[in-house]
């Protein structure tokens, strides 16, 4: 079964750091440009950052510019998103995406998309 399984959030404090992970399963994700969505309590899904599946280079909302990375593992099948200095507005459930280019777009197209895949969010939290 295809699936993007994201896992690494938890509980941290402002300025720490975090890294989350996702996970492909049924499809190679080298193929693809990997990104991340989250949704904070009460808010719209919003766009994080992706990173082409062709020249490697990365987009990221203004809001986590500076302080999010993305890198990949392809011998793992497996992206991650490096979170440093983190805020207490970076608080959200994250969700890990697989695109066919690396794009600011909204959340909904990757589920109607044929060969773009929505995967599993994880809780980040950012609180002292």
């Amino acid at each position: 079964e295809v699936q993007l399984q994201a896992s690494g959030g938890g509980y941290v404090q402002p300025g720490g750091s975090l890294r989350l992970s996702c996970t492909a399963s049924d499809f190679t994700y080298a193929d693809y440009s990997p990104g991340w969505f989250r949704q904070a309590p009460g808010k719209e899904r919003e766009w994080v950052g992706c990173i082409s599946r062709g020249d490697g280079i990365a987009k990221f909302a203004d809001s986590v510019k500076g302080r999010f990375t993305i890198s990949r593992d392809n011998a793992k099948n497996t992206q991650y998103l490096q979170m440093d200095n983190l805020k207490p507005e970076d608080t959200a459930v994250y969700f890990c995406t697989a695109g066919t280019a690396c794009s600011k777009r909204p959340w909904w197209e990757y589920i109607i998309t044929d060969g773009e895949y929505w995967g599993t969010g994880t809780q980040v939290t950012v609180s002292s």
